[in-house]
């Protein structure tokens, strides 16, 4: 695992692969705790035997469930031990373009994007793309937005 433990090491970092997490399988009990979590109980998500005869041969992880395994996958792969609070600013970009089928793994590839000064310290983008195992086309690929205030 990188750590990056000061805002220059940090900047020089900027655009540079920092790793891959371990794989992770999406069972469907993850995918049911989701559902109850957020509330959405589409049926290609949680049900079964309808998801069976659906498009996908089976029950998908919800989009946002794959997006909401970056900060775990990530924590695998680096760790920001720089001064100061961590924020989480926002995502400038997400995509989906392969569903998970339930039962799949998946790992994450993070590079670190640009590292820019902002008043309240550092702002620094990460982009994440989250591959499933055997599939040419990834799950996710998103860039989020990290604020690192000044310590």
């Amino acid at each position: 695992m990188r750590v990056l433990t000061t805002l220059d090491e940090l900047a020089a970092a900027s655009g540079e692969e920092l790793g891959t997490s371990d794989w992770l399988t999406i069972d469907q009990e993850r995918v049911d705790r989701f559902a109850e979590a957020t509330g959405d109980h589409q049926w290609i998500h949680v049900d079964v035997e309808r998801a069976a005869a659906g498009p996908f041969g089976g029950t998908i992880a919800h989009g946002y469930l794959t997006l909401s395994l970056v900060p775990y996958l990530g924590s695998q792969v680096f760790a920001l031990d720089t001064p100061g609070a961590k924020l989480n600013y926002g995502v400038n970009k997400v995509r989906f373009p392969n569903p998970v089928r339930v039962g799949s793994r998946v790992r994450a590839h993070v590079a670190l994007g640009e590292v820019t000064d902002v008043p309240a310290g550092k702002q620094l983008t990460l982009r994440y793309t989250i591959e499933i195992e055997g599939e040419a086309k990834p799950a996710c690929v998103a860039e989020t937005v990290v604020l690192l205030l000044a310590g």
